[in-house]
Parts: structure tokens; C-alpha cells; sequence
């Protein structure tokens, strides 16, 4: 079954799950003041938001780790950066 909810075309379909799950699934959705179909997009939303990252940074070490960064690739010194904390001077001792 396929709708429109605003701009958005929704369909439906039928997941089984266990009942313990339904359960707290329930509790929550009664706390939040949402239903079951709102909260389940919500969650199926964020869980591939999280592979996606997941997989980005999966890709980034990848990278990395067959072309390593060269010693000169950030040439700029130590000495070079200003990190803000230069006006600290030792503590003295009594």
C-alpha cells in the first residue's frame, strides 16, 4: 500500500518482530507521543546514517593505511603553529 503524507510518498510494509521488542517499542513510542511507524523511521534513519559514517571512515583508514602521509605532506613546524597557550608561563615553586 503506498501514500502521501505531505511531500513525502510513504508505503507500507509488514515487518515481523518479537514481542518483547513490540513491547518496549510501545512504552517508548507512549513516552515520546509518536507512533510505532514514526519511531521505526526515525531509527531505520539513523542506523543507516551511522553505516554511511561507518563506511566513510572505513574508506578514510583504507586510504591511509595504502598511502600513508608523507613526513613532509604538513611541513609546517612545531615551532611555526600557535596553539593559543603561549601566554602560559611555568607555575612557580614555593
Amino acid at each position: 500500500m503506498t501514500a502521501r503524507v505531505g511531500a513525502v510518498l510513504m508505503r507500507s510494509v509488514h515487518m515481523t518482530l518479537g514481542q518483547d521488542l513490540v513491547s518496549a517499542v510501545d512504552r517508548v513510542v507512549k513516552r515520546l507521543g509518536t507512533s510505532r511507524s514514526a519511531f521505526a523511521r526515525n531509527a531505520l534513519r539513523e542506523t543507516l546514517n551511522k553505516l554511511s559514517v561507518t563506511e566513510l571512515e572505513r574508506k578514510h583508514r583504507d586510504g591511509y593505511t595504502r598511502k600513508p602521509v608523507a613526513p613532509t605532506e604538513f611541513s609546517v613546524g612545531e615551532s611555526e603553529h600557535l596553539w593559543g597557550d603561549q601566554h602560559l608561563r611555568p607555575a612557580r615553586c614555593a
